[in-house]
């Protein structure tokens, strides 16, 4: 065990799903999650989610979120402004086994994202407010993440997989909310609700990993070695999947500023 202080070392949110992070100072929080974290996505033409997995290159795109819509930018393009007005005609969102409505309508930021990735995709936009929800508690919100509202990754446990792997891995490869530094290797594996600053959180189960993993935050290009999931997947399977990081849901609203202490309550 360390004796080390548990500490808030990161916050990141990630405006569009599969585009680049944010790294945040300071935030609000609150049982969906952090403000603008995944409110758009990429879908193919029947609203179905599409991510990195299929489109690596997506992780090269900057997205600047406001209050009245997103900005968007990418290496050769120039930048574009999608105002939340432009989404104007209700259109089905799927997320994996989930279905529900969604906000199309913003041609022009479909052709600028279906020019960069060379195949016709849409944009969706979560709306103003979701109608999604946690499929077990009606009362937690959902945005476009994929099942619940936060990740939690840990420092330590990147740094063994690092070490295993060879070489020092992003933690953008894993995509979390919550950084937290000062644990030992996994250990969150074993933590049932914590708080951090004046923020409480309840862990909701373990992260399955995918080849999304294997994507260099970088170059948007996936790793011919397969890694870091290769790696992984000799150590962290289960029989849910590959696992790294914890699903977390927070219990309210509170400010979150990275170097906060963290408490582990159970």
């Amino acid at each position: 065990m360390t004796d080390n202080p548990l500490i808030l070392s990161a916050l990141y949110r990630y405006p569009v799903k599969s585009m680049r992070g944010e790294r945040l100072d300071v935030s609000p929080v609150s049982p969906i999650g952090l403000p603008f974290d995944r409110n758009w996505m990429i879908g193919d033409p029947n609203g179905r989610l599409m991510t990195g997995r299929e489109y690596p290159e997506l992780v090269l795109i900057d997205a600047a979120p406001a209050a009245d819509g997103v900005r968007l930018s990418a290496p050769g393009y120039e930048p574009l402004f999608v105002p939340n007005t432009a989404f104007t005609k209700p259109h089905p969102a799927t997320v994996w086994s989930d279905t529900f409505s969604a906000w199309h309508g913003a041609d022009e930021a479909d052709d600028w994202i279906s020019a960069y990735v060379g195949a016709r995709l849409k944009f969706l936009w979560i709306g103003a407010e979701t109608s999604r929800h946690l499929r077990n508690d009606a009362d937690v919100p959902l945005s476009f993440a994929d099942g619940f509202p936060l990740l939690l990754a840990t420092q330590a446990s990147l740094d063994d997989l690092s070490a295993r792997v060879g070489r020092p891995l992003e933690m953008e490869r894993f995509r979390p909310n919550l950084v937290v530094t000062g644990c030992d290797a996994f250990a969150e594996d074993g933590w049932t609700r914590l708080r951090i600053g004046g923020a409480m959180f309840r862990i909701a189960k373990p992260c399955e990993r995918c080849v999304f993993t294997t994507v260099d935050p970088h170059t948007g290009r996936k790793g011919l070695d397969q890694e870091p999931l290769r790696t992984l997947a000799q150590y962290r399977r289960t029989p849910a999947g590959v696992i790294f990081g914890q699903n977390v849901i927070a219990e309210g609203h509170a400010d979150l500023q990275v170097g906060m202490p963290v408490e582990i309550l159970e």
